[in-house]
């Protein structure tokens, strides 16, 4: 039953359409949704790279014989099996026959250093890694201290045909030199394992709505990285929600249009994950793989080549494109929803995205332990509102202070979530899932935010990025998104540093995108925009910001350098 809207005043602010609850439990796991899909869509394009096309058909077959050759290496139901690869179509195949063959994906970052890659491939017990050849040396160094046994090495052009195959995977060694030399002499070439489970047997596994999914760890912001549980129906309820909350737009598709989405973000990342990957499995949606989102002009090139409807990336990346020589070489005309996550969105590049493409950012907010989507702007925005929208369907969200009680509303206190999407916990740490988890169920985010009585979010930030001036409470999001408007200003990050005068001091670091920029006119922008407590002492240009594969700003190097 759908609690009344005074429990959930953001219920008025969604779309004609979108209802208050979904049924998420309409799969037993995500290898019935997946199944559906490669029978219902199967001479449909599943995924696009470099220019080869590769079948919902083609899929199914690929993915079934991975599972069968994962199955015959002697492991269990629940066994972890790694990824570790870029955007190539081999990722959709691995998961698909991970999961096929009862076992649990354990994304990997694949730019991790031996030391990051060892910690994962330990916490999470992975037994077997697919791997890219780009990578291997660096499994080389720490495989031999984790329980890994068996190693699956892809190349960039495997699933590329015979003869293109051989010309991409000749170019990526031989004249990008991308594939430092690596031994590992237990290693199985992917399409050797292909080969060997088409040949073997299948044995489907009972999956059941509880079963673990996928083992996503989190940046390791607060320490240590955790890997966050994610059951099935965890997964399953947030492709759900997502389906239903881009509805209202999506629907205005020609009835013979496929729906496209462009996948920049990488897919070890579970925005990229479940809001391209599995959402587009759930419609039977073209993804276009897209490598190297940091190679613009390359990401402009194959765009240029597609009709595209969807398109989930973070600010830096709508910062990047928007401001690139090339953006006009698309078609951006077909785009129906561009969501904006992992980080806040800017609205100096909100308002640039709108302009150029007539299709607004629509900021959502989620983490790795939330599926990731806990809240988004309706997709029928026409305007930016410099929230995080309001909670999905069959979600909750309030703000809590210190002890745990609810704050009235417009006062700041941390998001905590309940919803579908909530994981089961942090692996194997219940200590760390019981200082997350409120007694009535409801995941605390440690990200600071209001809610306003339309039942919109807004967040402030971090808990641990707020700069204490002098007793102020400086949030950095709000200086940055100030310093943004500032024309000649490209990228800008915000973080305190140590003062003697005020205890803290926030320090500002710049990119510029007008080389003629000065630092006064910076500080004059700053005074007439911002009290006098939020202005930065320090002024610092940069040629750029250091940042996480995803692109979000790493404040931390800021902080200590």
């Amino acid at each position: 039953m759908t609690k009344p809207t005074a429990d959930r005043p953001w219920l008025g602010a969604y779309p004609a359409g979108v209802p208050a609850d979904i049924d998420v439990d309409q799969y037993p796991s995500l290898v019935h949704l997946m199944e559906e899909s490669f029978h219902k869509h199967a001479k449909r394009p599943a995924y696009s790279f470099m220019g080869k096309e590769i079948s919902f058909g083609q899929t199914d077959s690929l993915s079934q014989a991975f599972a069968a050759y994962l199955q015959s290496l002697g492991l269990v139901k629940g066994d972890r099996v790694a990824i570790m690869m870029p955007n190539v179509p081999q990722y959709p195949v691995a998961v698909a026959g991970i999961l096929r063959a009862g076992f649990v994906v354990v994304n990997v970052n694949p730019l991790y250093t031996p030391r990051e890659l060892e910690h994962q491939l330990k916490d999470s017990g992975a037994k077997a890694i697919v791997i890219v050849e780009n990578f291997a040396h660096v499994l080389e160094q720490c495989v031999a201290n984790t329980p890994v046994k068996h190693v699956v090495l892809a190349a960039m052009g495997d699933l590329l045909g015979l003869l293109k195959g051989a010309v991409v995977n000749y170019v990526v060694r031989n004249v990008k030199k991308m594939v430092p030399t690596y031994n590992l002499p237990q290693a199985v070439r992917f399409n050797e394992a292909i080969a060997r489970g088409t040949r073997g047997a299948f044995k489907r596994p009972d999956i059941k709505p509880d079963h673990v999914a996928v083992l996503q760890y989190t940046g390791g912001t607060t320490g240590v990285s955790k890997g966050a549980v994610l059951l099935h129906r965890n997964v399953i309820a947030n492709l759900l929600q997502s389906e239903a909350w881009n509805e209202p737009v999506m629907k205005q598709l020609p009835a013979n249009e496929q729906p496209t989405s462009v996948c920049a973000l990488p897919l070890y990342h579970i925005f990229a994950f479940t809001v391209n990957m599995m959402l587009s499995m759930r419609t039977g949606g073209k993804t276009i793989l897209i490598p190297n989102p940091r190679d613009l002009p390359a990401v402009l090139k194959e765009l240029s080549k597609h009709t595209f409807h969807s398109f989930p990336a973070v600010n830096t990346l709508f910062n990047g494109l928007a401001n690139h020589p090339d953006f006009n070489t698309v078609n951006w005309s077909n785009l129906k929803v561009s969501v904006g996550g992992g980080m806040a969105v800017q609205s100096a590049v909100a308002k640039l995205w709108l302009e150029k493409t007539g299709c607004p950012i629509c900021e959502g907010y989620g983490l790795s332990e939330t599926s990731p989507s806990a809240s988004c702007n309706p997709t029928t925005s026409t305007e930016y509102s410099g929230t995080i929208g309001v909670p999905l369907p069959n979600t909750w969200m309030k703000c809590l202070d210190d002890n745990g009680a609810e704050v009235p509303i417009g006062q700041p206190g941390e998001i905590a979530i309940q919803g579908p999407q909530v994981m089961a916990g942090y692996w194997q740490r219940p200590d760390e899932t019981a200082k997350v988890m409120t007694p009535d169920g409801f995941f605390k985010s440690g990200d600071v935010g209001v809610m306003d009585a339309r039942g919109y979010f807004k967040i402030v930030d971090r808990k641990k990025d707020m700069v204490l001036v002098s007793g102020f409470n400086v949030y950095p999001n709000e200086v940055e998104d100030v310093v943004a408007q500032l024309p000649g200003v490209m990228e800008c990050a915000v973080v305190g540093v140590p003062d003697d005068k005020s205890g803290e001091a926030v320090k500002l670091v710049i990119v510029k995108k007008d080389p003629a920029l000065t630092e006064s006119q910076v500080r004059d922008f700053c005074k007439a925009n911002l009290t006098g407590y939020k202005q930065p002492k320090v002024v610092e240009f940069r040629t750029e910001l250091p940042k996480t594969p995803v692109g979000k700003i790493l404040r931390r190097e800021l902080r200590s350098k």
